[in-house]
């Protein structure tokens, strides 16, 4: 047996593999899936000499620990949270690298939701369709972790990263999505489309890695019915019959029948990986280009 390879010892509210996803599948009912924080997953694998597309662990609220069978560089990034190594404190945010037999203890996040751990030499589980991710919604790929699992890792090929930390962005205390018109705002009121871009909504504790779910005012129709289904892209933000905007993101479905009022700009949706549950949302109206 291998010693490239790593013991999930707890495996947390809900740890999965995740890359850069499998765009380019919507036509087979495939979502791309992906890492929700995409630039901090690539940021993690540069500071342990990773190429950025190498896949790492996503967690969710309350970490994980793991146990390498060889000598490894991880760095934990994402949401803020104590990181140990045999119970030692070491660093958040920068390379650290850790003993064969030793456990790495990944703690819950203090600010923030989802956190991302990255080994070197990657995450090795087998591809599906191209990538290492696991997608929620379709089952492709690994399941989400748990304990006792054993992860293979790649071969370390890159020295890690030389810097003592890393600046990240904070999680958002207030959570501002710029979105351009939808597809269908035109089925919602004037006092709707109004509402939508000027009332404070909340992230809902029903939001996962399909879609940030809200609270706040209900967005009134301006026709009756049902759409057909119809193609959903990332970001898009659809309106279920009880009025709450909901925010698809990684693992959304390729299709839909609810109507798009809007769509959130790409480079805005990172920071929705790490708006906790009650977190105020703001959506900014912004003009195509």
């Amino acid at each position: 047996m291998t010693d490239r390879a790593m013991s999930v010892v707890r495996a947390g509210a809900l740890t999965t593999v995740q890359d850069q996803g499998r765009p380019g599948y919507a036509h087979l009912g495939v979502p791309r899936s992906g890492a929700l924080d995409g630039p901090t997953a690539g940021l993690v694998n540069r500071l342990v000499g990773n190429p950025s597309d190498a896949a790492v662990l996503e967690t969710t609220l309350t970490g994980c620990a793991l146990r390498p069978r060889s000598a490894v560089t991880v760095a934990v990034g994402g949401a803020p949270c104590a990181v140990t190594v045999d119970g030692r404190p070491v660093a958040w945010g920068a390379p650290v690298r850790v003993p064969a037999g030793a456990l790495l203890d990944v703690g819950p996040a203090v600010r923030g939701v989802r956190g991302y751990v990255a080994v070197s030499g990657g995450v090795a589980v087998e591809p599906v369709l191209g990538s290492r991710s696991t997608d929620l919604l379709s089952g492709l790929g690994p399941a989400p972790l748990t304990d006792g699992a054993v992860l293979p890792l790649g071969p370390e090929e890159c020295p890690h990263a030389r810097v003592d930390v890393a600046p990240q962005s904070a999680p958002p205390a207030e959570l501002v999505l710029r979105v351009t018109p939808g597809p269908r705002d035109d089925w919602f009121t004037a006092r709707a489309l109004r509402d939508f871009t000027t009332r404070v909504y909340r992230v809902s504790p029903a939001s996962n890695r399909i879609g940030l779910r809200t609270e706040g005012p209900a967005l009134e129709r301006a026709r009756p019915g049902e759409l057909p289904s119809e193609g959903m892209v990332l970001g898009a933000v659809q309106v279920p019959p009880d009025g709450r905007p909901v925010v698809f993101l990684a693992d959304h479905p390729t299709t839909g029948g609810y109507p798009v009022i809007a769509v959130v700009r790409a480079a805005d949706l990172p920071a929705a990986a790490q708006a906790a549950p009650g977190t105020p949302i703001r959506f900014l109206a912004v003009r195509r280009h």
